[in-house]
């Protein structure tokens, strides 16, 4: 089991965790509604970040990234910001609110 220097990066890669689990389920594992509402409400609430917890996530993310070695996962952790409302597009410059 990984060993995380604070909960502000054990929380994050709890949270990648659980919508992974969510986004890679078929429909006899989670009912697709219920699946959805969860995806829908993390959009929500990152949406809600400053600017600053934003870059932050962002960042863990970016690391998460590139320490990934499944490369669908690291797939996944590249397109969150963007997936998840983190950023309005692929470039970084001038994005944040």
């Amino acid at each position: 089991m990984p060993v995380y220097p604070s909960l502000t990066h054990a929380l994050p890669q709890a949270l990648v965790d659980v919508l992974w689990f969510v986004e890679g389920c078929e429909d006899e594992q989670m009912d697709p509604d219920d699946a959805v509402k969860v995806l829908e409400g993390l959009a929500h609430l990152v949406t809600q970040l400053t600017s600053d917890q934003r870059c932050d996530f962002i960042d863990l993310l970016d690391s998460m990234a590139a320490e990934e070695s499944d490369p669908s996962r690291r797939e996944f952790l590249e397109g969150f910001p963007e997936g998840f409302g983190l950023i309005e597009d692929d470039s970084r410059p001038g994005i944040y609110s």
